[in-house]
């Protein structure tokens, strides 16, 4: 039957139908994936093609770069960045988006340049690489982006999709609402500014929350500080955020995280505890640091390494399972993206 029998709709199908992949627009190559999304995963197929450009001309991609790519999920992203990096390693857990993208470069020019690593992002070892882009889900940015942030050898840059609301507590500043351990320990190791915003109907499905795109930069040489006791400290200051410093070190919870932290250190460090009275020594350093009356909400990166380095020096140490990046549920609340969906 030939197509001028058939209705508009008919006709349209047929047509979009006979189309190459190479020729469809991302809007359209999103309409006709065959299969369901995972919304478990996360996976919102990002399909306007002017966000894609941007992102990609924002990455500032050399022909000498080998790119990472995190969630590329159809590709739209994936063959863009090919047609500019050196190599693209792209890292997928979904077997089917594995598929899908492999089907889809497989025949172009730019196939050879393409690698993909099948697995979870958060358990795969990273290769070495010049830039990150990723859209990957968002709950799991917090943890990705300090994982980002350790690798070595240190990457130039990294174009990242966040969750609106996560990507402003990435760029927030003292003394602003969204202020939080993870501004202080973001800006503490990168340079991070954010580039667009991307409303949610240029995913397909739209997900339930506005998103942002960042930059971060990895400071290089990294900041001198031991980035265990850096959060450890940035951990009891942000529970109670609004607290002046003395009351947070006067509870008595805190004072006993602190004495087992310096148990914990001493032992890793192969010392004899000191027997100190740990209340007294906090008190000492507040009052005579002027920190006691300050707020971790009114304080920057200097405040902060200030107060970690005279707690060092009156060997109070914060390395310890307690301080773990990750593991306080109060700050993990903050700071993960909400699921996308």
């Amino acid at each position: 039957m030939s197509s001028y029998g058939k209705s508009k709709k008919e006709r349209k199908h047929t047509s979009v139908g006979k189309s190459t992949k190479a020729n469809l627009t991302l809007d359209q190559l999103a309409r006709t994936t065959t299969f369901t999304f995972n919304h478990d995963l996360g996976q919102h197929i990002l399909k306007n093609p002017l966000i894609v450009k941007s992102i990609v001309d924002k990455a500032n991609i050399r022909s000498s770069d080998i790119v990472l790519e995190i969630g590329p999920g159809t590709g739209n992203l994936t063959v863009k960045l090919l047609e500019q990096a050196k190599k693209v390693v792209a890292i997928e857990f979904d077997v089917r988006m594995v598929a899908e993208l492999q089907k889809r470069v497989a025949q172009t020019e730019h196939a050879h340049k393409l690698e993909i690593i099948h697995g979870d992002v958060m358990k795969v070892d990273f290769p070495y690489f010049d830039v990150c882009v990723a859209n990957l889900p968002y709950q799991v940015s917090s943890p990705f982006t300090f994982k980002l942030l350790a690798h070595r050898p240190l990457f130039r840059s990294a174009v990242l999709m966040y969750q609106r609301e996560f990507a402003l507590r990435l760029i927030a500043k003292p003394n602003t609402p969204l202020y939080c351990r993870l501004s202080l320990n973001a800006q503490l190791l990168s340079n991070v500014t954010h580039l667009i915003k991307v409303g949610k109907n240029n995913f397909r499905p739209p997900p339930k929350v506005e998103s942002s795109v960042i930059k971060i930069e990895p400071k290089n040489p990294p900041p001198p500080v031991n980035f265990l006791e850096w959060d450890g400290l940035g951990r009891i200051c942000f529970q109670r955020k609004n607290k002046t410093f003395r009351a947070i070190f006067h509870n008595k919870h805190v004072i006993q995280l602190i004495e087992n932290n310096h148990k914990t250190w001493c032992s890793l460090n192969n010392t004899v505890p000191q027997n100190i009275n740990t209340k007294e020594v906090v008190d000492k350093i507040l009052q005579d640091s002027g920190m006691g009356e300050k707020r971790a909400t009114k304080c920057d990166q200097d405040d902060f390494l200030k107060l970690l380095a005279l707690f060092n020096q009156a060997g109070i140490h914060f390395t310890s399972e307690a301080t773990d990046l990750g593991n306080d549920e109060m700050e993990d609340k903050e700071e993960q993206g909400d699921e996308m969906e």
